[in-house]
C-alpha cells in the first residue's frame, strides 16, 4: 500500500477518471450557468448580453431577498432542532441498548422515504379538519393554537421546515453513531475508572472526539437549508404569497415558469456562492473549536 501510495502516476490513473467525471458534471454545468447569467435569453431565441445587470437587478428582487431569509429560517430550525435530536439519539442508542438495531433501522426510516410521500404525509397531518396536530390540539383543549398551518404566512415556514427535520434527522443520527461506535472503548473503561458518569462521558469525552464527523454532519445540514426544494414544493410551492419561497423555488419558477433563463442562472450562481461561503464558516468555526479543545 506503502508503495503503490509513493507511486504518483499510479495515483494519478485514479484520480483522473473521477476528476474528469467531476469537471463534466459539476464544474461544466457552474461555468455554463455562469455565462448564461450574463445573458438576457428564453432559452429559446436569440441571447443578448448584458453583462452583471441580471445580478444587480437581484438586490432589488424582494422575492428572492425574501427567499433567502426563508432558507435562514429553514437554517435555523434545522440547527436548533435537527443537530441536537441526532446528536442525542446517537448517543442514547450507541451505548449497548438493547435492541439497539431495531432503533437505528427505525430512526433511518424516514430517509428512505420518498419525497413525495413524506409531503403527502405530512399534507394530511397539517389538514385543518382532519390532521392530526389540529385534532391534537383539540383533544388536549388547545383549540386556540389550531390554525391552517399551510396557509397561514405566520407558521407556514415553520411547519414547511419539520418534515426535513423529521425525514432526514436520522441521516445525521447514522453519522453521529458511526462516528461514536469507532471510538475504543478503553477510553470510557478508563473514564468510568475515574468516576464519570454518562453525562460527563458523552461531554468531556464523546463529543470532542467526534468533532470532525460533527462537522461534516453540520455541513450538510447548512448548505442543504439552501438547495432545499423538493419537500416545500410539494407541500407549498413557495406560498402563500411567496411566504414560504426559498431561493431554489425561486429560481425554479425564474427559469420554468417565466423563461428568463439569465436572472434565473444568476440566481443558479449566487445560491452556489453562499453554499460555499457556509461550508467555509462552518469549517472555520469548528477549525477554531477543535483548537480549543487540544
Amino acid at each position: 500500500m506503502n508503495k503503490m501510495m509513493s507511486n504518483k502516476k499510479a495515483i494519478a490513473i485514479f484520480i483522473l477518471p473521477t476528476f474528469f467525471i467531476f469537471s463534466m458534471v459539476i464544474m461544466v454545468t457552474i461555468a455554463s450557468s455562469g455565462v448564461i447569467s450574463l445573458l438576457d435569453w428564453n432559452g429559446m431565441g436569440e441571447a443578448r448580453f448584458v453583462g452583471l445587470k441580471n445580478y444587480q437587478a437581484l438586490f432589488h428582487d424582494k422575492v428572492f431577498r425574501s427567499a433567502i431569509g426563508n432558507s435562514f429560517v429553514f437554517l435555523a430550525c434545522t440547527l436548533i432542532l435537527q443537530l441536537p435530536a441526532a446528536v442525542i439519539l446517537a448517543v442514547l442508542i450507541s451505548d449497548c441498548v438493547r435492541g439497539e438495531k431495531l432503533y437505528r433501522t427505525i430512526y433511518f426510516i424516514p430517509v428512505i422515504i420518498m419525497t413525495s410521500v413524506t409531503g403527502q404525509l405530512w399534507m394530511k397531518l397539517y389538514d385543518p379538519v382532519i390532521g392530526l396536530v389540529n385534532q391534537f390540539l383539540g383533544a388536549v383543549h388547545l383549540e386556540q393554537l389550531q390554525h391552517n398551518w399551510l396557509f397561514d404566512k405566520k407558521t407556514v415556514m415553520i411547519a414547511a421546515t419539520l418534515p426535513s427535520v423529521w425525514q432526514w434527522m436520522g441521516y445525521h443520527m447514522l453519522i453521529v453513531y458511526s462516528a461514536i461506535k469507532s471510538l475504543p472503548k478503553e477510553i470510557y473503561e478508563s473514564a468510568q475508572i475515574d468516576g464519570a458518569n454518562k453525562f460527563r462521558l458523552a461531554w468531556n469525552i464523546t463529543m470532542p472526539s467526534i468533532m470532525p464527523m460533527l462537522k461534516v454532519s453540520v455541513t450538510f445540514m447548512v448548505v442543504g437549508s439552501m438547495k432545499a426544494f423538493d419537500l416545500i414544493y410539494i407541500l407549498t410551492e413557495g406560498g402563500p404569497v411567496h411566504a414560504s419561497e426559498v431561493p431554489t423555488i425561486t429560481m425554479y419558477k425564474t427559469i420554468f415558469s417565466k423563461y428568463h433563463y439569465g436572472p434565473g442562472s444568476a440566481m443558479a450562481m449566487v445560491i452556489v456562492a453562499i453554499c460555499l461561503f457556509y461550508a467555509l464558516v462552518v469549517n472555520g468555526l469548528f477549525k477554531k473549536a477543535e483548537e480549543r479543545l487540544e
